[in-house]
């Protein structure tokens, strides 16, 4: 172990807004469709599964524009926007988590490892009494562990971020860039194309630190004449008995500031996090679809009940996320990768698991290679003894 931060010291970081710059737009953009706009509880949609669209967690050094953009030097910091929001609302994790940071030539890579769960949603996570890690063999009430919760949740708000988008994807509907560096035609035999998301390229400039990270955008929408971008998230009610007894069916038409009161206390990280990356993708609008079970022991088929637009900076205003702070935590992170007396190598930031703390540790360089790149190095030197035995 290198360092030691206590979480509650990130609070008091501050630092000037960075200057921003787009590098550039790949992936496509489809319209947001204003009907959901009305949804209620009356006129509530079944949540549609999207089985046909692709969707990307590609980490930051498997990312092929990323990579250019090492290369040719345009930063010296290099992340995607789910690692720099989870930073920036590190302060109200409690879960564990962790990041891997590689130096070399001056240069950090913000990483996360292969097959975590970095990417799946936590749910409830700081509610007065979070969901229970232990199952009890009812299937009735193992559906609410805490990883099964995720993988719903994680699964509801990307079927909600397609199912908003009009249909038709004609012209005038959705919006293309350059080709999304993921997706390999040749690859995939099946229809399924890559969901509507735009990864929006942008470098900020913090001091003397440029750091380029790859954003999402996942619709637009035209509002008063003008064409605005937006980001897409669903919240989704699990079990009421076991989430704070809001029952959203009976409260979300009259009451919705009650409901969001109750998941803003609830999932303050999830909440913060959605702010950051739509703040860092400079959306324009954030739209929040509330989500719900058809019934509370199927976490299998949901409706929609509600919508609700954000601007994402008054959203982060009112979670009490200032840009200051989310930025000095990142310019802190930054200056203490690139001090002297870190060398250039392999480290992991973790968040421990049961106090409020990220600790830093040096890593062997060959850390979390995959098994698969291991057999492939034992297969050639099988083969190169056969040879010299032959």
């Amino acid at each position: 172990m290198v360092e030691e931060i206590d979480l509650a010291q990130l609070s008091k970081l501050q630092t000037n807004k960075p200057k921003e710059e787009d590098l550039t737009w790949c992936g496509h953009l489809d319209q947001y469709d204003d009907a959901y706009d009305k949804t209620t509880t009356k006129s509530a949609k079944p949540l549609k599964r999207a089985d046909d669209k692709l969707f990307y967690c590609v980490s930051t050094t498997d990312d092929p524009v990323i990579e250019n953009f090492a290369v040719e030097g345009t930063g010296k910091v290099f992340a995607t926007d789910a690692i720099i929001a989870q930073l920036m609302a590190a302060a109200r994790s409690v879960y564990s988590w962790d990041i891997v940071i590689q130096k070399m030539n001056g240069m950090l890579f913000l990483d996360k490892r292969e097959n975590s769960t970095f990417d799946l949603l936590t749910v409830s996570e700081t509610a007065h009494e979070p969901p229970t890690t232990v199952g009890s063999g009812n299937d009735e009430e193992d559906i609410n562990l805490p990883e099964k919760l995720s993988v719903e949740a994680t699964m509801v708000n990307q079927f909600f971020s397609q199912q908003v988008l009009k249909k038709d994807t004609g012209e005038g509907v959705r919006k293309s860039y350059e080709p999304n560096p993921f997706f390999e035609d040749e690859e995939d035999e099946t229809d399924s194309e890559p969901a509507s998301v735009a990864y929006r390229y942008r470098k900020f400039t913090l001091g003397d630190i440029d750091l380029v990270v790859r954003c999402e955008l996942h619709a637009w929408t035209n509002k008063r004449g003008e064409d605005l971008t937006m980001t897409c998230h669903a919240l989704n009610e699990w079990d009421s008995k076991f989430s704070g007894g809001t029952e959203w069916r009976q409260k979300i038409d009259q009451q919705r500031g009650a409901v969001l009161a109750t998941e803003l206390k609830n999932n303050s990280c999830k909440l913060g996090r959605w702010a950051a990356q739509s703040i860092l993708a400079g959306a324009d609008l954030m739209k929040l679809g509330y989500v719900s079970r058809n019934t509370r022991t199927n976490p299998y088929e949901h409706q929609i009940l509600a919508t609700q637009f954000f601007k994402p900076k008054d959203l982060a205003v009112q979670i009490a996320m200032s840009l200051p702070q989310m930025w000095g935590v990142i310019k802190m992170i930054c200056d203490l990768m690139m001090r002297d007396d870190k060398e250039d190598g392999k480290y992991v930031l973790l968040k421990d698991p049961n106090k409020p703390i990220m600790r830093l540790y040096s890593v062997p360089p060959n850390t979390f290679e995959s098994d698969e790149d291991t057999d492939d190095e034992d297969e050639e030197g099988s083969e190169h003894e056969s040879d010299e035995d032959n």
